[in-house]
């Protein structure tokens, strides 16, 4: 058969080359010059060349083809080459892609060795005896042979063309298609025998193996709950077995145990205890209250230790020599509150496992107030009584003089000595309990203010009129204190407003009391002055007046607090009283336009009792002088007072209410200058004489001829006229001058007098001083005289 491939015709060549789509370019040559066989051609025709032994050996082959073992009856293992383990040789995995295959079976096909085999000389010694003889193999040796590609061109361009007809090229491809067939099939039974062998022992093993498997998920779920069970009851023992580990430690206490080993010793066991409670469980009952009674004596001990420790520091101080050094009272050391902070910890927890706590407040916090509050209420001590002290008047009508009363210096020192001490609070115990704590630790020292604002509340009020400034004093230092300690602490807001609301209530009481000792102090005088000088009942009253201007800040709260009118005793109804209230609670009222009104009160108060004083003997004419230059004298003081004084930007705005009783005073001194003036008072008649009175000026006043035109009686009338102008008039310049006049009313008392006398005595003089013709018997003073009299007044 090989000898007949060989002689394959030239037509078989160019229908293979079509099969291949290898055609004619358009000039009619081949696109390849070498012709190509299949495969199974290749190698057989190359082998044949090689090995004639092999042509020869052809025709003793097996049905099978050329593929069959050969007669040497040789096998070669297939673990020889690479290429034995793939009958179809390179695939598109190793490099070779579809297309690249000239057979369309998606292989590459290397040319021949140059010993005309598909394999090097190595492969072809055993390459007869080889069962499943691949077509090429991809080793190195293989890799080698494909180089010499050059060599087996030449070599096949020297053989002869070889024909061969259509059916012995289909019956060769088919001889091929069988051998593949038949090792496709021998491969599939083997795989098919694995299989059921696999089966077969898998099953086996499952039989064997899956009984043993469930015992085993058994064994691990009980070994896991005995497990679970050992630890539940290790763990239900573990408190029992604590209070024999424990106790040693608790009943040696911090001194000899060590206060870190005990702290962590109450610290497990409040732990246990906890865990035992939670169980519920009745047979736990003995150990609840073992463990209870350990901790319990546990916390006593610890608060032994706590107060030994605060006690170390806690020696009371002299506040004075802090306050004038101007340095910080001593608080407690830093080592010190770090032990207590511990203490106060395990102390908490010890009592809140054990249920201990009374009123919510930690046994630690009440032992800190007991040993910290005596302590500050003996550093205030001296302080307290120094307050009562200096509040004792060595003259009884003296009034109080701000700043004289130790009550600042006693503040001074509580603010200082409270902000310390909550800065020890605060080191010591939690944020939670530091406002608890430093209330019940200041309570004893508000205490001892409380007492001491009391006792000096009855002394103001015994020297209310003069010490009633003490209780704006004290009003103004301890709401100062309560500001300053709420800021810092937020705390004691109310003990320090109950503390201070007697005081408060005697500077609300003394506004209206003031009022009414001025009206007292006017009606109880004895007699008038009869030079009409200033009653020291004015003086007195605008010195109130000038030391509340330096009390604005307290007086304004109180007066706020009252209202606007609020401090007239004897409203006219209650519906005044109820307004009155109403304006009370409005807090946008401005403090000192309330201090001006009330001050405004007090001046307008004395004033109207001075008047209504001076009224009674109305009935004595010489009175109208005196009580108008008395008046005038008062309003003069009030007002020098204001603007002398802080009062004035009070009052600028109502000082014509001052100018006011100013005018009313001058009204009645002038009164009394009215009797003179109507004796320069007399009567023309334009009708008779049928001339024109002359006019004023006194060029054309011929008061001869005017004397001459008047009858006998009208010249008695003007001379007893002039007689009683002299005795009126110099009546009145003698009580003028025996005035106790301060010096801007005299001066303002002789203007107004020369205004109203010297025009009307100048008219009456130029009409009738020849009345005695010159010998000054009715006519005492002319022109000159008395303006020079008048002048001598101010």
């Amino acid at each position: 058969m090989l000898s007949k491939l060989r002689r394959t015709p030239s037509k078989l060549i160019e229908r293979r080359r079509s099969k291949l789509g290898l055609g004619r370019d358009k000039a009619g040559a081949d696109n390849n010059k070498e012709l190509v066989l299949p495969p199974p051609y290749e190698r057989l025709v190359e082998s044949e060349e090689a090995d004639p032994a092999l042509t020869a050996g052809s025709s003793s082959a097996s049905p099978g083809g050329p593929f069959t073992p050969s007669s040497s009856g040789q096998t070669r293992s297939s673990g020889d080459c690479p290429a034995a383990q793939s009958p179809q040789g390179l695939t598109a995995d190793e490099g070779h892609t579809p297309s690249d295959s000239p057979f369309g079976d998606g292989t590459k096909r290397r040319p021949l060795s140059p010993q005309g085999s598909l394999y090097p000389s190595s492969h072809l010694e055993n390459a007869s005896s080889c069962e499943d003889r691949p077509l090429f193999c991809a080793c190195q040796d293989c890799e080698d042979a494909w180089l010499s590609s050059q060599q087996i061109d030449a070599r096949r361009q020297k053989m002869p063309a070889q024909r061969v007809t259509s059916d012995e090229e289909d019956r060769a491809e088919v001889e091929v298609l069988y051998a593949r067939l038949e090792k496709t099939v021998y491969l599939t039974k083997k795989i098919q025998t694995s299989l059921t062998r696999l089966e077969t022992s898998g099953a086996r093993v499952k039989e064997a193996v899956g009984p043993i498997y469930g015992n085993t998920q058994k064994l691990q779920v009980l070994g896991q709950n005995i497990d679970r069970v050992i630890g539940a009851i290790d763990k239900l023992q573990e408190p029992l077995d604590i209070r024999a580990r424990e106790e040693r430690i608790i009943r040696a206490g911090p001194q000899k145990a060590g206060l870190s080993d005990f702290l962590g010793s109450l610290q497990r066991t409040s732990e246990a205890l906890a865990k035992l409670k939670a169980t519920n469980l009745r047979s736990n009952q003995n150990a609840i209250s073992e463990l209870t009674y350990l901790l319990t004596s546990g916390n006593q001990q610890l608060e032994k230790v706590f107060e030994e420790i605060l006690r170390e520091d806690s020696r009371p101080v002299e506040p004075l020599f802090y306050i004038t050094k101007q340095k910080p009272f001593p608080t407690l050391p830093q080592d010190k509150t770090s032990r207590l902070g511990l203490i106060n910890s395990a102390a908490l927890a010890s009592a809140a496992a054990s249920s201990s706590l009374v009123n919510q407040v930690a046994p630690t916090a009440q032992i800190y107030a007991s040993v910290r509050g005596p302590y500050m209420v003996s550093c205030l001590q001296n302080l307290s009584s120094a307050s009562m002290n200096t509040a004792k008047k060595k003259v009884q009508d003296a009034m109080y003089r701000r700043g004289t009363n130790g009550i600042g210096t006693y503040a001074t020192a509580m603010e200082a000595l409270f902000t310390t001490e909550y800065e020890n609070v605060c080191s010591v115990f939690g944020r939670e309990s530091w406002g608890k704590v430093f209330s019940l630790t200041c309570r004893g020292a508000l205490t001892d203010m409380s007492k001491t604002l009391r006792e000096l509340d009855a002394h103001i009020k015994g020297n209310l009129t003069t010490d009633c400034f003490l209780a704006y004093e004290v009003v103004d230092i301890v709401s100062k204190l309560s500001y300053q300690i709420d800021t810092r602490t937020g705390q004691l807001k109310g003990p320090f407003a109950d503390a201070l609301k007697p005081v408060r209530e005697t500077a609300k009481m003394s506004l209206a009391e003031l009022l009414e000792d001025i009206r007292r102090r006017v009606s109880s005088m004895p007699a008038f002055p009869p030079d009409g000088a200033v009653v020291p009942v004015t003086t007195d009253t605008m010195s109130r007046l000038q030391n509340m201007a330096d009390y604005l800040a307290p007086l304004s709260s109180i007066l706020t607090s009252l209202g606007d009118g609020g401090w007239k005793s004897g409203g006219p109804s209650n519906a005044a009283s109820t307004a009155s209230n109403a304006k009370a609670l409005d807090v946008g009222a401005d403090g000192q336009q309330l201090l001006a009104h009330y001050c405004m009160d007090s001046i307008e108060t004395l004033l109207q009792s001075l008047e209504s004083k001076g009224r009674t003997p109305m009935n004595v004419p010489k009175t109208k002088s005196l009580i108008g230059a008395f008046l005038a004298n008062n309003v003069a003081i009030v007002d020098r007072m204001i603007r002398s004084s802080d009062l004035l930007p009070l009052l600028m705005k109502s000082m014509s209410r001052i100018d006011h009783w100013r005018k009313k005073g001058v009204s009645m001194y002038l009164d009394a200058w009215k009797d003179p003036s109507a004796f320069l008072l007399d009567v023309q008649y334009t009708n008779r004489g049928g001339q024109r009175p002359p006019s004023n000026n006194s060029a054309n006043i011929n008061s001869a001829e005017i004397i001459k035109g008047l009858s006998s009686k009208d010249k008695d009338s003007i001379k007893e006229k002039f007689r009683g102008f002299n005795s009126s008039f110099d009546d009145l310049v003698g009580r003028h001058k025996a005035f106790a006049l301060e010096r801007e009313v005299r001066a303002l008392l002789a203007r107004e007098v020369q205004a109203m006398i010297e025009p009307l005595y100048g008219r009456f003089w130029d009409r009738y001083h020849d009345i005695d013709k010159g010998k000054g018997k009715y006519v005492k003073y002319d022109k000159s005289q008395l303006t020079g009299i008048l002048a001598s007044l101010g």
